[in-house]
């Protein structure tokens, strides 16, 4: 009897718990949704969510890289500081994180719409970037070729 009445106490304390913490800690913010929450925004917006860099450089990668920015991205993109159409990619490895290249390149529609650094930076060049149509592959082997580019071995 003793035993069926502890069980029925603990059930009750716990059932009586607080929802929120005791310690007066906040939610950081009640309205973002789940995915919000654990999205990093200096990884863009997009299926790349983590990108293992090698060293060093897959050198079979950088030179599907290269052809790949000769065919389609070298009308748009100088590989110095220069802006042409779009910004120079001088030092660009250095400044984003691998993950928000590649959505940037591979999800470049959502990446203008949602992403605050795509926006400030269609703002600059006042011309959207158009989808070039790669896969995930191809945004490797260009991110391999701009790593390169920055003087990465």
């Amino acid at each position: 009897m003793k035993y069926i009445l502890g069980i029925a106490m603990a059930c009750l304390a716990f059932s009586c718990a607080p929802d929120k913490p005791a310690d007066g800690a906040k939610e950081s913010n009640p309205n973002k949704s789940a995915v919000e929450a654990i999205t990093d925004p200096t990884k863009g917006i997009g299926a790349i969510k983590n990108v293992t860099l090698n060293t060093p450089l897959d050198q079979e990668r950088v030179k599907r890289g290269v052809e790949i920015y000769n065919m389609k991205c070298q009308a748009c993109h100088k590989l110095d500081d220069k802006r042409v159409v779009g910004p120079g990619w001088k030092d660009i490895t250095t400044r984003r994180k691998p993950e928000w290249i590649m959505n940037m390149i591979l999800n470049v529609d959502v990446m203008l719409e949602q992403d605050e650094e795509a926006q400030k930076m269609l703002e600059l060049c006042l011309m959207r970037m158009p989808n070039q149509n790669l896969s995930i592959g191809d945004a490797r082997d260009v991110l391999e070729f701009m790593r390169q580019n920055d003087g990465e071995k």
